[in-house]
């Protein structure tokens, strides 16, 4: 079977499990930054305390699905959320 312009095979039961699996809920993490802390200062935290980050305030933050690395963005404010802006998506070699 092909596609409509004759390009490239269709396999239509393929097609019909992604279907299915567009509704399975994955989990999405921003990750704007880490460090690391000793214990000693990690138990002086407050609620005043300030932690330095290793990422840069300019820099595109990392998404993660599951874990994996997808892409990259840029916050955002959805009324009164904050959101991501996609600006660029990992290809599927090149993730981690």
């Amino acid at each position: 079977m092909t596609d409509m312009s004759g390009a490239f095979p269709v396999d239509a039961s393929l097609a019909a499990n992604f279907r299915l699996l567009q509704d399975v809920d994955v989990k999405l993490t921003v990750e704007i930054g880490s460090t690391q802390l000793s214990l000693r200062e990690l138990l002086a935290l407050g609620e005043s305390s300030v932690i330095e980050l290793d990422r840069q305030a300019n820099e595109l933050l990392d998404v993660f699905v599951n874990g994996t690395l997808i892409g990259r963005g840029e916050v955002v404010t959805v009324g009164d959320r904050f959101g991501v802006r996609m600006t660029e998506l990992v290809t599927p070699e090149k993730r981690v």
